[in-house]
C-alpha cells in the first residue's frame, strides 16, 4: 500500500470524514489518496489559514480530531495562526505538512535552504504544539499517527503536527510490518474530596466559575446536575460561555475584563469560588489580583498541572482533575448545601440592578450594536451556533447573547486572531451540515478572512454572515480614547483604515446581501426574510463612535469596572443585604 493511502485509511477509521487544505506540490500524493477514498472529503480552501482554523471548528463540533493539510514552506507557515490558536484554546487538531524529499534536506550544511520551499516547520511550531515531528522512515507512519492522535486528545487537548517528506508519502509499505505506539500508563492522582465537600457545604457565599475546560458536551450533563443540586450561583469565562443554559435563575453572566457588571460585582462578597477548567488569567481576575476573592478560597480544578502550579493567586486549593471526573465524584457525594437564602436574594438584586440590559440603558450612548445582538436573541433558533470573531463584536455578543440550552458560543480566547469566525464557521458546518450558524464579524476581521466566503456559496453552507460595520477598528479606538488622547492612528477612515464595499464582495462570492441599520430591526417582514435564507451576508451599519461597556480599566479591581459606580453605591448595596 502507498503510504499516503494508508494515512487516509487510518483517518477514515478514526471517524474523520473531512480534511481541509490547500493543495501544493509536496502534498499531491496525499490529496490524490483522499480523492480516491469515497469516505473522506477534501475541502480545497483558498488560504491555508482558513484550513487550519476550519479544522478547529470541525473538532469542536464533531467532538473528534480535526485535520488540516498544507504543502511545505509558505503553505505550512500560513497555517501557523490556526495551530497557535488550537494550542492556546486546547483544541485537538492534526496538522499534516508536506516536506521536500529527504535527499533534498540541507541537514547540518551552513546554508539556508537546499530543497525548493524547504522549511523546518517542526522547529517553528514546537512551542505551539503538543507534539511535532518529521517522519524520516516509512515504517514509522502508523506509530506516529497513533502517537499524534493519543497526544492530541489525552489530558489537556491540543494540536499536533506531522511533517511528511514527499518521498515518504509515495513510499510503499506493508501494513503488518508497521511499528505501533503504546502509550505509557500514567498514575492518576487520588484526592479525598470529602474535604472539598465540607468546604462547599460550609460556604456562605459560594460561586461557580466555568472555564473552557468545563465547556464540552461530555461535561454538560454532570454540570447541569451539579447546578440543580447545589443551587450555587454560576458565572462563565469567555471560553466557558455556552456551558450552561443562561436562563437558569442563578446564572449571573460573563466574568472578567469585559464581563457583565453583575457577575463581576458578585466577586466582592464571594467566600468560595469553584473554578472549573479555567486558567484564572488576568482577563478574569483583573491585574489587581489581591482583590480577587480577597476574603475567600478558590477550589481550582484543572486538567493541566502546569496551570495549577504556575499561578500568581495563592488562595487556591489545587485539584489536578478532569472537570467531568470531578463533577461525577461531587454529584455522588450528596452535597448538603447550607448557604443562607440571603445570598440568592443578593444575587437576584445584582441581576435586577446591574444586568447587561441595565448597563446599556445607564451607560451606553451608542446602543446600536447591542440592539442588534438583542434582536439575535429573539430571532435565532434553539440550536443555533454563534461563531464570533475578535474585537468589539466579540464582546458585544459575549455580554448580551442569552444562550439557550442547545445553543453554542464559539470564539477564540487565548490567541484571538481577527478573521477567526468565518473559517471556524465553515469547519463547524462540515462537521454538522444541519446546524444553523450565525457568524458574527467586525468589518476588520471580516476583511481578513474574506477568501473563506467562497466556501459558503460553493457548498451552500447554512451560515448567515453578519458584519457589524462601524467603519473602524473599534476595540482599538476605545483603547486610543482611554490612553492616547483620542488620536485614531490606523483605526478610522481618515487615519489610514478603510472598509471595502461589502455589497460588491457579496456579489463577487455569489452570496445574497442585505444592508440594514438599527431602525430596520423593527421591520419584522425584512428580518423574517433575512433569517429565512440558508446563507447570506448582512451588513449592519453602525454610525458613530462605539464602546464596549462595561470594561475593566488598568489596575482597577475586577468588581468595579468602568464606568465605575461610586463607593457609596457599592457599600449601600452590600449594606442592604447584610
Amino acid at each position: 500500500m502507498k503510504l499516503s493511502d494508508y494515512i487516509v485509511f487510518y483517518l477514515k477509521n478514526k471517524g474523520v470524514n473531512t480534511i481541509f487544505g490547500y493543495i501544493g506540490g509536496m502534498v499531491t500524493h496525499l490529496v490524490d489518496s483522499i480523492y480516491k477514498n469515497p469516505s473522506i472529503k477534501f475541502i480545497q480552501v483558498y488560504h491555508e489559514q482558513t484550513a487550519s482554523i476550519a479544522a478547529e471548528g470541525y473538532a469542536l463540533e464533531s467532538n473528534n480530531i480535526g485535520v488540516a493539510i498544507s504543502t511545505s514552506g509558505p503553505g505550512a507557515t500560513n497555517m501557523i495562526t490556526g495551530i497557535a490558536d488550537a494550542f492556546f484554546d486546547s483544541i485537538p487538531v492534526l496538522y499534516i505538512t508536506g516536506q521536500v524529499n529527504t535527499y533534498e534536506y540541507k541537514l547540518d550544511r551552513p546554508i539556508r535552504q537546499l530543497g525548493f520551499q524547504e522549511t523546518d516547520v517542526v522547529a517553528i511550531v514546537k512551542p505551539i504544539t503538543k507534539y511535532a515531528v518529521t517522519i524520516h522512515e516509512p515504517s514509522m507512519i502508523q506509530y506516529e499517527l497513533q502517537k499524534a492522535f493519543y497526544i492530541a486528545k489525552s489530558g489537556r487537548p491540543g494540536p499536533v503536527l506531522l511533517d511528511i517528506p514527499m518521498d515518504i508519502q509515495r513510499a510503499e509499505i506493508e501494513i503488518n510490518k508497521l511499528k505501533s505506539y503504546t502509550p505509557k500508563n500514567k498514575e492518576t492522582e487520588k484526592y479525598d474530596l470529602t474535604v472539598i465537600k465540607e468546604l462547599i457545604e460550609k460556604a456562605k457565599f459560594p460561586l461557580i466559575l466555568i472555564g473552557g475546560g468545563g465547556n464540552n458536551e461530555c461535561s454538560k450533563k454532570e454540570l447541569e446536575e451539579f447546578l440543580i443540586n447545589t443551587r450555587i450561583p454560576v458565572v462563565t469565562s469567555l471560553k466557558g460561555k455556552g456551558a450552561v443554559n443562561e436562563s437558569i435563575p442563578n446564572f449571573l453572566g460573563l466574568l472578567g475584563s469585559y464581563g457583565n457588571r453583575c457577575a463581576n460585582m458578585a466577586l466582592k462578597k464571594v467566600d468560595l469560588l469553584i473554578a472549573l477548567g479555567s486558567r484564572l488569567d488576568t482577563r478574569q481576575t483583573g491585574a489587581k489580583i489581591d482583590d480577587f476573592i480577597k476574603n475567600g478560597v478558590i477550589i481550582h480544578v484543572d486538567i493541566d498541572k502546569a496551570e495549577l502550579n504556575n499561578h500568581r493567586l495563592n488562595n487556591r486549593i489545587k485539584l489536578h482533575y478532569d472537570v467531568l471526573a470531578f463533577l461525577k465524584e461531587m454529584n455522588a457525594l450528596n452535597l448538603k448545601i447550607k448557604f443562607d437564602e440571603a445570598w440568592l436574594t443578593y444575587i437576584n438584586k445584582l441581576k435586577q440592578n446591574y444586568s447587561q440590559v441595565c448597563e446599556i440603558q445607564r451607560f451606553v450612548t451608542n446602543k446600536s450594536p447591542y440592539v442588534l445582538i438583542e434582536k439575535l436573541n429573539a430571532c435565532s433558533n434553539d440550536a443555533t451556533v454563534y461563531c464570533v470573531d475578535i474585537g468589539q463584536n466579540q464582546m458585544w455578543a459575549a455580554q448580551t447573547l442569552k444562550l439557550r440550552k442547545n445553543q453554542k458560543f464559539v470564539t477564540s480566547g487565548g490567541l484571538a486572531p481577527m478573521g477567526y469566525s468565518l473559517p471556524s464557521s465553515i469547519g463547524i458546518s462540515f462537521a454538522d451540515p444541519f446546524k444553523d450558524i450565525i457568524s458574527i464579524n467586525g468589518d476588520g476581521g471580516f476583511h481578513i478572512a474574506i477568501q473563506s466566503l467562497m466556501l459558503i456559496s460553493q457548498y451552500d453552507l447554512p451560515i448567515k454572515v453578519i458584519v457589524m460595520n462601524n467603519q473602524a477598528l473599534g476595540m482599538i479606538t476605545q483603547f486610543q480614547h482611554l490612553y492616547f488622547d483620542g488620536k485614531m492612528s490606523a483605526t478610522i477612515s481618515n487615519e489610514g483604515y478603510l472598509v471595502p464595499k461589502i455589497k460588491d464582495i457579496a456579489n463577487a462570492y455569489n452570496l445574497k446581501y442585505y444592508k440594514i441599520k438599527e431602525s430596520d430591526l423593527e421591520n419584522s417582514e425584512l428580518i423574517r426574510e433575512i433569517f429565512d435564507n440558508r446563507n447570506c451576508i448582512i451588513e449592519y451599519f453602525i454610525d458613530g463612535l462605539t464602546t464596549v461597556c462595561p470594561k475593566l480599566e488598568f489596575n482597577q479591581a475586577i468588581y468595579n469596572p468602568s464606568p465605575q459606580i461610586s463607593i457609596e453605591e457599592l457599600n449601600n448595596l452590600e449594606y442592604e443585604n447584610e
